[in-house]
């Protein structure tokens, strides 16, 4: 990538396949790598958010996870899985970022988007809820914790969760039930 190169088209982009636009940032398109930019940036955002603890650690991590993709997107075996191997960049540099902090500092709470209804009785609720699955996530192991943002934030398969942790599929699938079944019985308030 060491040229620049602007195509004409650079609007129509958002409609254009991942694959395609990979395909084109790799020949040095910034105006396609901002379309993955744009695209998989909130989903990145939110994922590592979790994991560090507030969204201005998380926008730093997601920077870098970008620069890190830039560089790196040569090396990408399968354009069409970019947003797998996003998360895969983003998921290491937030965890990295997690163990460079010290220990006796406590994460804050995470900030949370308003839903689309600004109604203060819906916002207080959902809220709520968020702050019950919070702290139903914070009584998880590390590695169930794990597994579960991977597949319901980061929206990974299970083949991808196994290959970022290093388990095998079957051990990745027993976590997840665990976790789930953990979440499910600290939740059964809010159903």
């Amino acid at each position: 990538m060491s040229e620049t190169v602007q195509y004409p088209d650079r609007d129509r982009l958002e409609d254009v396949a991942d694959a395609i636009l990979v395909g084109r940032a790799v020949d040095g398109d910034t105006g396609a790598f901002e379309t993955l930019i744009r695209r998989h940036g909130p989903l990145m955002r939110a994922y590592t958010a979790r994991i560090v603890g507030s969204m201005a650690d998380a926008d730093d991590v997601v920077q870098d996870a970008f620069h890190t993709a830039w560089r790196r997107l040569p090396e990408l075996r399968d354009p069409a899985a970019v947003r797998p191997w996003l998360m895969r960049i983003a998921s290491r540099l937030a965890f990295s970022s997690l163990r460079r902090k010290p220990a006796e500092v406590e994460l804050p709470d995470l900030e949370s988007a308003l839903p689309a209804d600004t109604q203060p009785e819906n916002i207080a609720v959902r809220n709520a809820q968020l702050r019950a699955l919070s702290a139903a996530l914070d009584t998880l192991p590390e590695d169930q914790r794990r597994c579960w943002l991977l597949r319901e934030v980061g929206e990974l398969s299970y083949d991808d969760i196994a290959q970022e942790m290093e388990l095998p599929t079957a051990t990745v699938r027993g976590k997840l039930a665990r976790a789930r079944a953990s979440i499910y019985a600290q939740m059964e308030g809010w159903r």
